[in-house]
């Protein structure tokens, strides 16, 4: 269980300890899925060595299933990097700025694969996509997790939000988190996390604030204490103010393909 908390704390980096993280969303050129997807394996072993080195914490790959976002350059995947620090994340992207990962990676695939195919490897990042929407995320609470380790194949949902109100945060933590907690107790529900957006590329979304992750059961249905509590005068209100605080945004389903921890 323990291995399982560090696994969710380093994935998302949404808890209340101030953990980082790089969420990039990824719009695949037609025809250049399996192209990316190779140049994903590719880095599994430079992710690897980075996260030994102590360059970053977490890397994983999922891919959109099913997503509500009508907007240009929609994205394909999603790639979540998961740092202890904000020092630690802004050190990440000056390495690769600084041409470092090149060394990085020839290093991980030494004895393994040629110096002049890992340069071509380093060299196509990009090619295959039409657009990388990044955006950096810091942790502002989470849920106790349950229903173990997350492997490839698992879905999560992502949802992103534009905060109404400046008790936002405190309304999903003080309203809705011990909801959904009781329902994960329950076995209808495995994981929920909010995180804020503090930074993003110039191409990225600009109105969204926060971004929700929710893991579920499949099958079960978790909305009875959400029912429960608006049939009460209190309840009623405090559902009321929780929708007042925030308006959602586009969303969809994700699929876990890789994870390197």
């Amino acid at each position: 269980m323990k291995k399982i908390l560090l696994l969710f704390t380093l994935i998302f980096t949404i808890t209340t300890s101030a953990q980082y993280t790089i969420l990039s969303a990824v719009d695949i050129k037609e025809g250049m899925e399996d192209q990316y997807l190779q140049l994903e394996e590719f880095f599994g072993p430079v992710h690897d060595l980075a996260i030994k080195k102590g360059i970053q914490d977490l890397q994983a790959v999922f891919k959109v299933v099913s997503t509500n976002d009508d907007g240009d350059n929609v994205a394909n995947y999603f790639i979540v990097t998961g740092f202890s620090s904000k020092e630690q994340l802004d050190a990440y992207n000056k390495s690769w700025e600084e041409g470092k990962w090149l060394a990085l990676s020839k290093e991980a695939y030494k004895g393994k694969m040629s110096s002049r195919r890992v340069t071509r490897y380093l060299n196509s990042v990009g090619s295959e996509s039409n657009e990388r929407r990044n955006y950096h995320l810091v942790g502002v609470d989470a849920s106790i997790w349950a229903g173990g380790d997350l492997k490839p194949g698992d879905k999560m949902n992502i949802l992103g939000t534009i905060a109404k109100s400046d008790d936002f945060e405190q309304y999903e933590s003080e309203v809705y988190k011990p909801l959904i907690e009781k329902e994960i107790l329950k076995g209808n529900h495995r994981y929920w996390a909010l995180s804020r957006i503090y930074e993003r590329t110039e191409n990225a979304y600009e109105d969204i604030t926060h971004m929700f992750f929710n893991i579920g059961v499949e099958g079960a249905d978790n909305t009875e204490g959400w029912q429960k509590m608006q049939s009460s005068f209190k309840g009623q209100k405090l559902i009321e103010g929780l929708q007042a605080a925030s308006e959602h945004q586009s969303g969809g389903q994700l699929e876990l393909i890789s994870i390197h921890n």
